[in-house]
């Protein structure tokens, strides 16, 4: 076991990425579940999470590089791997070699694409990604008859086809539904079972499992993360936060009123106060814009003042502390607990972000406290397909 000698890292439960995942299986009712493990697994750690998912019944692994996929092939994971972003002509050879199902994005894509089959091969899998109105990447609607043409005429395996809601994570939106009707009409054109359709990613999951279909994308949501304030308030269900980022006092000193506290003296004490010095700053992660967040020591709230450094931070302490004291950045300690998405409001982003902008310089530690049982659900309604 590799030891760390800093003491701020990431402990990630894979406990609770089984029940979050339990959760999404049953809701979503014969649909399966995709696991969604792009960006280091939304900055998990892609490996642990991709066996904790394998393990607990996934069968197909969604990354959005052919990068990723190709790592996850050196590794030894064998599972099904979808490329859900746009790949190069150049990787068709790699993927029918490596099998490594691709995303058709277009028509020209389609095109290049079989000019770089190798007959000797392994037949390239596809899903055709269908653009309803996200408006990112994907072949419009009025062209669907002409991909299914070319996908016929061409020693294409074509395995699935799916769209991206851009607004399922918002109350009543005219866009979601105008998708939804766009992607029906699409579906009523496909004349063979066989072929997998997946449209929900986790807030649709969440809030719309009727459009549970062939397969549900879960990403956001498998590390307990809801994806949107509207879901996390609105959301049937119990979402199970994976990652905690915790670190201990490395120094403490006591500051006089109105001395002054790291780069540019931007904070000064009120009165006589005590000043913890922590071992994180923005080159791991803990960007500037949190300077006044607050931090967990002893089970009480303390705030970052100063502004943070590359490496370093200070925290204001309610009395003298002993350097080892154990402070909670992300994740609960006694009764309080800090959630990812506080940080996400104090840096005007969205959750997403913050999981993935903590460096590789933060070990990942696993654990796995949770034990999948007496898991909520709510039976889904009427499937779209």
């Amino acid at each position: 076991m590799t030891e760390y000698y800093r003491p701020t890292k990431a402990v990630i439960d894979l406990g609770a990425i089984k029940k979050n995942l339990a959760i999404f299986q049953k809701r979503s009712g014969d649909a399966e579940v995709i696991a969604v493990i792009k960006a280091d697994a939304y900055g998990h750690g892609v490996l642990a999470v991709a066996k904790t998912a394998i393990e607990n019944g996934v069968n197909m692994l969604a990354v959005a590089t052919p990068d990723e996929a190709l790592f996850l092939r050196d590794q030894g994971i064998e599972t099904e791997l979808l490329v859900m972003g746009a790949t190069p002509p150049s990787f068709i050879p790699v993927a029918q070699q490596r099998d490594i199902t691709v995303t058709a994005v277009s028509i020209d894509w389609l095109s290049m694409a079989a000019g770089q089959l190798m007959p000797e091969s392994n037949t390239l899998k596809i899903h055709l990604k269908v653009d309803t109105g996200m408006r990112r990447i994907g072949i419009q609607v009025d062209e669907v008859n002409e991909a299914f043409g070319f996908i016929a005429d061409h020693d294409f395996a074509f395995k699935g086809i799916f769209t991206h809601f851009a607004t399922a994570d918002e109350q009543q939106s005219s866009l979601f539904s105008q998708q939804v009707k766009a992607m029906n009409a699409v579906i009523d054109k496909l004349d063979d079972p066989s072929i997998m359709v997946h449209v929900s990613n986790s807030a649709a999951a969440i809030m719309h499992p009727e459009l549970a279909c062939d397969a549900v994308r879960v990403g956001i949501s498998l590390y307990g993360i809801a994806p949107s304030p509207y879901v996390g308030e609105e959301m049937p269900i119990q979402l199970h936060p994976a990652l905690s980022l915790e670190t201990e006092i490395i120094h403490v000193k006591k500051i006089r009123t109105g001395e002054g506290v790291s780069y540019g003296a931007t904070y000064r004490a009120e009165q006589d106060e005590w000043i913890a010095t922590l071992p994180i700053g923005y080159a791991d992660g803990m960007l500037r814009g949190l300077q006044g967040q607050d931090v967990l020591v002893r089970g009480q709230r303390v705030p970052v003042v100063g502004r943070i450094c590359m490496d370093q931070c200070m925290i204001r302490l309610s009395e003298k502390m002993p350097v080892g004291e154990k402070v909670q950045l992300i994740g609960q300690q006694g009764e309080q607990r800090i959630f990812i998405d506080e940080w996400a409001r104090r840096l005007e982003t969205i959750p997403y972000e913050i999981p993935c902008i903590l460096t590789k310089r933060v070990p990942r530690i696993y654990s796995d406290s949770t034990e999948v049982s007496d898991l909520p659900f709510q039976e889904p309604d009427t499937m779209l397909r």
